[in-house]
């Protein structure tokens, strides 16, 4: 049987997120070499005929001398000055062209993730034993291979670029300067041209492998998915309290509606439950206060004070208050309880009116045993209300 601590099942949505949020992701370095050296070796090729020209007029204006020259010689750190800020215009656009390329190559491989985490002291990682353990990782392993690979390719690919050309490029001495150059040039253009391309069909290989890599090592186990769901889902405990406070409150709440009840049916003092109908507006009686302990106490003298009858009926209201939700038709099977209880408030009501005798004692209405929370050998089940 599978172990629940294997980690055989792929990162959740979630661990990937949270991966994220740590500064992790998917990096290739190969493709960032191939966006430095391709971005670095077309700028070279676009700018370097401009770059040339602007070093030539200021090379050939520093070497320019005249007796004003030589009788102040502080104007030398002004012609020094002008050289340093077309070096220093090269190098800013050369390194921006570099540096946007490598942020496009990482963006492209592993997504935009911004996060402070990284660079932020960990001292776990200080630990002799786990680096030793990483150095020997399967993706550390495949990287080494990776690139005495590529060492070797490489150097197949320059051993066989030099040996067909190192005698056109020795013959160059021969020839005037400017073809000369321009054909070194050329040369040099060719060379970096296939290293190029080797990096290339390496970075093709590498930006699969290294999100195969990074997957890998978020993988979980089928104790973590369980822990993970529990935490998303909340756990069942914690969320029944929440449920139980957040029914509490609202029981609280709903003290206030006691006046406008019908009748309030008690247990005789743990639970109370204020109940109203009104045969125009409602298709069932609707319970618009319930409470346990001090709130049904609450509820039993606000009922005294405005005269609404209260009547003691252990199960119904235990029932009621189980499954019965605030300002809504009460389930269909305390239907023939709540009316049996109804039409003894009428014949009350109509009694202290005077039009007719005082009724007796109440007598407890039938409620299904499994309706009665304090039932303990039948499951509590209910049907819905009626419409």
């Amino acid at each position: 049987m599978e172990s629940s601590q294997e980690k055989s099942l792929p990162a959740s949505e979630r661990k990937l997120q949270k991966a994220r949020e740590d500064g992790q992701g998917a990096r290739s370095r190969d493709l960032s070499h191939l966006a430095i050296l391709g971005a670095g070796g077309g700028a070279m090729l676009v700018l370097a005929p401009t770059l040339m020209e602007q070093l030539q007029q200021a090379l050939s204006h520093q070497l320019v001398f005249n007796v004003n020259t030589v009788m102040a010689p502080a104007t030398m750190l002004d012609r020094l000055r002008t050289m340093v800020i077309v070096g220093l215009v090269a190098s800013t656009v050369f390194a921006l062209l570099t540096s946007g390329a490598a942020l496009l190559s990482a963006i492209g491989a592993g997504g935009w993730i911004f996060s402070s985490k990284p660079i932020s002291p960990q001292f776990n990682r200080l630990n002799p034993l786990s680096g030793v353990a990483n150095l020997f990782s399967k993706q550390q392993m495949a990287n080494v291979a990776k690139m005495v690979l590529m060492t070797a390719i490489i150097s197949a690919v320059a051993w066989h670029y030099m040996a067909g050309s190192i005698e056109r490029v020795a013959m160059l001495v021969l020839q005037p300067s400017p073809m000369a150059i321009r054909q070194m040039c050329e040369w040099l253009v060719s060379g970096v041209s296939l290293m190029l391309l080797v990096v290339f069909m390496a970075a093709l290989i590498d930006v699969p492998l290294q999100a195969y890599f990074f997957r890998s090592r978020l993988k979980m186990s089928h104790e973590e998915v369980k822990q993970e769901h529990k935490e998303s889902e909340g756990d069942p405990h914690t969320k029944g309290r929440i449920r139980q406070k957040q029914r509490e409150l609202a029981d609280g709440a709903s003290v206030a509606a006691v006046p406008k009840a019908d009748f309030v049916v008690m247990n005789p003092t743990h639970y109370a439950v204020a109940l109203k109908y009104d045969d125009k507006t409602m298709a069932a009686p609707q319970v618009i206060s319930r409470g346990t302990d001090l709130i049904a106490m609450r509820i039993r003298d606000l009922a005294k004070a405005h005269d609404v009858p209260v009547l003691q009926s252990p199960m119904l209201a235990r029932a009621l208050y189980a499954h019965a939700e605030l300002d809504q038709a009460i389930p269909a099977t305390l239907y023939a309880a709540v009316a049996q209880v109804l039409a003894y408030v009428y014949r009350l009501k109509a009694a202290l009116r005077g039009e007719g005798q005082m009724p007796g004692e109440l007598v407890e209405p039938f409620v299904p045993p499994e309706l009665d929370p304090l039932n303990k050998t039948t499951p509590s089940t209910v049907q819905g209300s009626a419409p």
